[in-house]
């Protein structure tokens, strides 16, 4: 084994301590298992469900390590039913402001403490009406719990920042009031907008109003596409709609001819997506539960990954794939013999794609990243003269 291959080749502690940029994670799908169940138990048990909580009695299991297990095999489960009714769990038990707050002070701690140095975190103010907010007041709670928990972190010796997505629901009709609620919110820790839900039905064409007026409003905004549903999607969600970034963007390799030989040949659009640099939010372990790949060794991350594609590496929902930004990184780097190179490779992509100002991506790649792998990079050496030290006692 050679000095470079020890260098760059990350153990799991490694993994936890590099500093990971997150562009793709659903608040409502992060929750802490303990979480659900206190806030299940603290609602108005004979409130309808959904109005000032989920009461503990339709919860699944009332033991949070139960629960946990539960969400996991629900979300495995391969019914498109079973993965919705976690949602219903998790939406349920955040209808107050008290609940978002806490939910969003959560995130950002769980987060930091897994290396996460910088996240967009995605959000439907609209699911969270239930209990008698408004949307301004559900925005406001969601930003002020996430300042929390960058303020915890900080406590804790860790550093993270996070800006909030506010996503509109695709199948609904508020996309506009949604983006226009967003630009309300941009300089107060709204740093974009996106759009979710089942695309098969609902193309985001449905929603350029929206996009139109973010446009004029020079904002940035994000689209689910190409996951479920195929090539036209992306090219909507881009020519049509004029997305910054794909939410997913995993579909793009049906547009992606291997041959034989091992040559590559690029359709148009997967050529368009790579010249002009647009990242996709790719996530893993999620894209497996959803049947967009088989296996981490067969996901097209890899292939993507190779051609230089703008790929980023994401969660999506924490709590149903039971997944971490560090498990993500894992898994690619058992099936693709990932280095640490590789990791700053997609941490750095991903933060020249953050909704942030230049100078403060700029700033966060220079100071914070690079120095992060670096730092790691070179910790072998002290492995490697401790080794020799030891061994050079022993013969003497």
């Amino acid at each position: 084994m050679t000095s470079q291959t020890i260098a760059n080749t990350p153990t799991p502690d490694q993994i936890h301590r590099a500093p990971k940029v997150l562009l793709h994670d659903h608040l409502d799908g992060g929750l802490r298992p303990a979480t659900i169940v206190e806030l299940a138990r603290d609602s108005v048990p004979h409130s309808p469900k959904g109005v000032g909580g989920a009461p503990i009695s339709q919860l699944p299991d009332a033991d949070p390590e139960k629960l946990g297990i539960w969400f996991r095999e629900a979300a495995d489960s391969g019914s498109l039913e079973r993965y919705l009714e976690t949602f219903s769990h998790t939406v349920g038990v955040m209808q107050t402001r008290e609940a978002l707050f806490r939910v969003a002070a959560e995130c950002a701690e769980d987060l930091a403490a897994d290396g996460v140095v910088y996240a967009e975190v995605r959000y439907a103010p609209e699911q969270h009406l239930a209990g008698g907010l408004s949307l301004e007041e559900v925005v406001e709670a969601v930003n002020e719990g996430f300042r929390e928990g960058e303020r915890r972190a900080r406590e804790k010796g860790l550093r993270i920042r996070v800006g909030a997505l506010l996503t509109a629901m695709r199948h609904a009709a508020r996309a506009l009031e949604i983006a226009e609620l967003a630009n309300r919110y941009r300089d107060l820790g709204v740093v974009g907008f996106d759009i979710a839900g089942a695309e098969a039905g609902y193309p985001p064409t449905r929603h350029l109003d929206a996009f139109e007026y973010l446009k004029r409003e020079n904002n940035h905004f994000t689209i689910h596409a190409g996951e479920a549903f195929g090539l036209p999607s992306i090219w909507q969600a881009l020519q049509w709609c004029g997305a910054d970034r794909l939410g997913h963007g995993v579909r793009i390799i049906d547009d992606i001819q291997v041959h034989e030989d091992g040559s590559v040949e690029l359709g148009r659009l997967a050529s368009y997506v790579r010249d002009k640099r647009i990242p996709l939010e790719l996530c893993p372990s999620s894209n497996l539960q959803t049947g967009a790949a088989s296996s981490y060794a067969e996901h097209p991350i890899g292939l993507l990954r190779r051609l230089h594609f703008r790929a980023t590496v994401n969660t999506d929902n924490r709590l149903m794939s039971h997944t971490s930004m560090s498990r993500e990184f894992e898994h690619l780097v058992e099936a693709f013999g990932y280095t640490l190179d590789d990791m700053q490779w997609f941490s750095v992509n991903a933060m020249k794609s953050a909704f942030i100002p230049f100078d403060e991506r700029l700033a966060m790649i220079n100071d914070v990243i690079k120095p992060g792998y670096a730092e790691l990079k070179s910790e072998w050496l002290f492995r490697q003269t401790a080794s020799t030290s030891g061994s050079a006692n022993s013969e003497g």
